[in-house]
């Protein structure tokens, strides 16, 4: 069974950090490219990160802030969050896909999704 679960996320003060986890199983880890998502409460889901954890290559949507990395032996993704502020506040969710491609993957080639974990910055 496919599973992403997601974690790490809560409240945070503005300038503060949070790491978020991406743990996977049922599917070959490294064959696919693993991207954040996040979406604000009435706007569009939106990547701000990706990996492909077959080489490490990595795209950000903002550079400086976000860092995405993985640890293959663990199958798991994390996204290192820093300076953050208000209108990162958002639901963080963490998707597979089995594409050739680090950056503007359409969100119907996903091919797995987690639940999420919700990150509020208050000002």
């Amino acid at each position: 069974e496919v599973q992403l679960a997601e974690s790490g996320g809560g409240l945070v003060q503005a300038g503060g950090s949070l790491r978020l986890s991406c743990a996977t199983t049922g599917f070959t880890f490294v064959d696919y490219t693993i991207c954040w998502l996040q979406q604000a409460p009435g706007k569009e889901r939106e990547a701000v990160a990706c990996i492909v954890p077959w080489g490490g290559s990595t795209w950000l949507r903002d550079q400086g802030r976000f860092t995405i990395t993985s640890d293959n032996a663990k199958n798991t993704a994390y996204l290192q969050m820093k300076g953050l502020k208000p209108e990162d506040s958002a639901l963080y969710s963490c998707a597979a896909a089995h594409v050739d491609a680090i950056d503007h993957i359409p969100p119907d080639d996903f091919d797995y999704w987690g639940q999420g974990t919700v990150v509020t910055v208050s000002s």
